[in-house]
């Protein structure tokens, strides 16, 4: 099968364990990566430098000598990453097992294909308590609609087409949407795009994550990505002004408790699948 790298990037509050269940997901896929880029965000704390002396044999790790952020982390290793296709991980999820064999053979057999996803299980505390599942469209039309509301890929989740996103102009510094700007940005160009129907990745959520989803930098990043739809003329105006005001409502106006039951409840899953993904 086609070598990969997978790209990731570290930060210092990132907790040691989560780091280990993370790497090994990676290393122990049934098709294995050619090699992990791993960009080290800043300085790191003792016990996450251990980590990474322990798994050194099967990292390439790349040194941000001050926090540079995520966008431009991941723009510096996709940079260095040897192979056209490129699994994007974070470093406290869980990939399953034969995550990459599938994403594999599905660019094998789709070569129009610049971006293959999937469907992630998010959970708390133990990887067994699945809380909800965030499914996304499968079709390339599908998440052509999709995007036009919401960020149609699980980050963690995607394989891309190195080219196609170098072609878009790399991850930019957005703060927490440098992905759904690069993903609107090669919707713009035409890039093909598919999300694989199986769960790729289970991922860790709780309270930090809610709080990360509001505030007014996170709704003005926000506002910033619906203005640069609407100015390409992918949604309009009046798509434009339905998505702000629903971000202003879940993002500024609601404390983090009520945001989490917003999200838990109405942005996920838990009864069934929402989505017809006929490869």
């Amino acid at each position: 099968m086609e070598k990969y790298s997978v790209l990731m990037s570290l930060y210092k509050k990132e907790k040691p364990e989560y780091l280990r269940t993370a790497l090994d997901s990676m290393i122990n896929q049934t098709v294995k990566p050619d090699e992990i880029i791993l960009v080290e965000d800043g300085p790191l704390t003792d016990e996450l430098y251990h980590v990474l002396k322990e798994y050194g044999e099967h990292l390439t790790r790349v040194v941000n000598e001050k926090n540079m952020g995520l966008g431009l982390s991941l723009a510096k290793g996709l940079v260095l990453c040897r192979n056209e296709l490129v699994a994007r991980m974070d470093t406290d999820d869980i990939s399953i097992s034969n995550r990459c064999e599938m994403q594999i053979k599905y660019f094998e057999e789709n070569k129009d294909k610049a971006i293959v996803g999937g469907q992630i299980a998010e959970f708390i505390g133990d990887a067994s308590k699945v809380v909800g599942i965030r499914e996304v469209p499968c079709k390339d039309e599908k998440i052509r609609e999709y995007i036009k509301k919401r960020c149609p890929f699980n980050h963690m989740s995607v394989m891309f087409r190195k080219s196609d996103v170098l072609e878009a102009g790399n991850y930019q510094n957005f703060f927490c949407n440098e992905d759904y700007y690069l993903w609107i940005t090669m919707a713009l160009m035409g890039k093909k795009f598919a999300n694989l129907p199986e769960i790729l990745v289970k991922v860790r959520v709780g309270n930090e994550m809610y709080m990360r989803r509001g505030g007014r930098k996170y709704y003005e990043s926000e506002k910033d990505i619906q203005k640069y739809m609407l100015e390409n003329q992918l949604i309009s105006k009046g798509r434009f002004l339905i998505n702000i005001l629903e971000r202003f409502v879940v993002q500024l106006l609601l404390p983090n408790r009520l945001r989490a039951l917003v999200f838990k409840n109405f942005a996920r899953n838990k009864n069934g699948r929402k989505y017809e993904c006929n490869r």
